[in-house]
């Protein structure tokens, strides 16, 4: 026991200094240290949400007929009526405007009177005291419904990354425990997961998706799942190859006889050790994840309005390439493939960096 515990203790130490000399590996390659600083920012974008988005009401569908497809950097004058009283944001949800804003082209101030002459009716004549004008700077513009374009990518933001995570963790899971239990029992337990294994691969995956979406309807829970149980075949099979080769290691025949569960010996002394590869296959999974759910949304079977989707964006707007706003639809596009991009290269600097071959 005490031998044991020895070997447990200098394995231990020997992976905390293989893990330090991995990050300074990381940290000597400037795309990955990008890369990472990149997925920072949008992931700080998509936590902060409505608190900095320029549109606060719910999926930023506040919609201005008259003011639809400014160019970037156009300003909007608003009659601000029925105020009742100051903005409170709602970081997860949004918040509804406390009060009534009517786009104007002109205004002007006779007495103790306001008047705003709207794009659209007669002009409005109110009291100084119970209304006021306001400018606001759209600062990419608006889409064809007159909704700010910068606040519905911040928000589209949190949409992409959220189907990644939950898609990865729900990836994770299967394709951990099958991946781990085939390679460690072998025999009909490895042979019955492994057809599994390849009946899914066998299918493309944009078709399962797709299947799976219709199976559980449209929605931004459902994509989720559709995502989640397409992407761990991947994460099964490197999994599986990885503890093929350490179930033979001299510290796990020692957990045998020391009479462990099988589910210690797997996820306490055998799994540890596969992180570095399964890290690798879910931020490239990741990247997959992202693109799988804009294409679903550019098809109209991901996630639907009003909640905003870089996928649904590029959809509503492509008609625009060929006309002078193609900027509507170039935009979504350009951050999808950023962030994708992004997880892309940090998925190769994390396989360089683990790889001690190197």
């Amino acid at each position: 026991m005490t031998l044991l515990s020895f070997i447990g203790k200098k394995r231990g130490q020997a992976a905390g200094s293989l893990d330090r000399q991995a990050w300074r590996r990381f940290r000597r390659n400037p795309l990955s240290v990008a890369s990472l600083v990149v997925i920072g920012l949008f992931a700080l974008v998509a936590i902060l949400g409505y608190l900095i988005t320029p549109d606060p009401t719910p999926f930023c569908n506040q919609q201005y007929l008259e003011l639809a497809t400014l160019k970037p950097g156009s300003k909007g004058t608003f009659l601000l009526t029925d105020i009742q009283g100051p903005l409170k944001r709602n970081m997860v949800k949004g918040t509804q405007l406390p009060y009534t804003a009517t786009p104007v082209y002109k205004y002007e101030y006779t007495g103790d009177s306001l008047t705003a002459y709207p794009y659209n009716g007669e002009p409005i004549v109110v009291p100084q005291s119970e209304a006021r004008i306001e400018q606001r700077t759209f600062l990419l513009g608006t889409d064809a419904y007159g909704r700010d374009v910068l606040s519905m990518l911040m928000i589209g933001s949190r949409v992409s990354l959220s189907v990644g995570f939950i898609a990865i963790a729900i990836a994770l899971l299967i394709g951990i425990t099958l991946g781990a239990l085939a390679a460690y029992h072998g025999g009909w337990v490895d042979n019955v997961i492994m057809w599994i294994i390849n009946v899914v691969w066998s299918i493309p995956t944009v078709l399962l998706v797709i299947a799976i979406t219709f199976a559980l309807g449209k929605g931004f829970w459902q994509i989720f799942v559709a995502v989640g149980l397409t992407m761990w075949v991947d994460i099964a099979r490197v999994v599986r190859g990885e503890v093929l080769g350490i179930k033979e290691k001299e510290y796990v025949e020692a957990t045998r006889a020391l009479g462990y569960s099988t589910f210690r010996t797997i996820f306490r002394h055998i799994l540890p050790n596969c992180l570095g590869a399964v890290v690798v296959v879910a931020a490239s999974n990741f990247a997959s994840a992202i693109l799988l759910e804009a294409g679903l949304s550019f098809l109209g079977i991901g996630v639907q309005p009003p909640m905003p989707s870089w996928g649904m964006m590029v959809k509503d707007n492509y008609g625009y390439i060929l006309l002078d706003s193609a900027y509507l639809a170039l935009l979504p596009g350009l951050a999808i493939m950023f962030i994708v991009l992004a997880f892309m290269l940090l998925a190769n600097g994390l396989r360089d960096a683990l790889d001690v071959k190197r």
